[in-house]
């Protein structure tokens, strides 16, 4: 691929767009920029997929998790939080010896535990409009990757409140992710061919 890095931080790929670095050479982070991040979610199974993915991430790459994405899925049930919630422990044993996924118990009990978490949430206006009450009032305009925050007062105050709610692995630093992944703020840097698609934003 011909790239050309912009001042601002992005690089220009053969296709004339602008992207960061970490979405300009592998092929699988590039669609997933390119379709996927940054765009809203506001749909129950898609939010929870979306927080459960997150937490598996954790000390690990987002490629990694991409890669395995198709496994998750089939492991969980499309992330179906009715379904997952009623995983036994018998289950938890099968998904540890399920080499298409993270193998972590800790993440795997968690994923269950945030499904019933969802399921309860339901009955105090559901997961989707709790999540997103959390939209700051401004979104970064970072023009490098280093002008990134990894975390922002309305993340440290989801993770809280998440906690509160039963929910685990939702630190303030995946919380943030998660926020950049949905749309709830946009930190495509300004020269992305990305910058302000998702609607959110103006």
């Amino acid at each position: 691929m011909t790239e050309a890095p912009l001042a601002g931080g992005t690089i220009i790929g053969e296709d004339g767009l602008a992207r960061p670095t970490w979405a300009s050479t592998d092929v699988l982070l590039r669609e997933y920029y390119d379709k996927e991040w940054g765009m809203p979610v506001r749909d129950e199974q898609g939010l929870f997929e979306r927080i459960c993915l997150e937490g598996f991430q954790a000390g690990l790459s987002w490629s990694t998790i991409l890669r395995k994405r198709p496994a998750f899925r089939e492991a969980f049930a499309v992330f179906d939080p009715d379904k997952v919630a009623t995983f036994t422990e018998e289950d938890v044993e099968r998904l540890m010896l399920n080499e298409g996924i993270i193998r972590n118990r800790a993440k795997i009990n968690a994923t269950i535990k945030n499904a019933q978490a969802t399921i309860a949430l339901r009955d105090e206006g559901g997961l989707v409009d709790f999540v997103w009450s959390f939209q700051p009032e401004s979104t970064p305009t970072p023009r490098t990757l280093s002008e990134i925050p990894t975390s922002s007062p309305e993340s440290v105050a989801l993770s809280k409140a998440l906690r509160k709610k039963g929910f685990s692995f939702v630190g303030p630093t995946t919380m943030f992710a998660l926020m950049e992944a949905i749309g709830i703020i946009d930190t495509h840097l300004v020269d992305s061919h990305r910058r302000g698609t998702s609607g959110v934003w103006a």
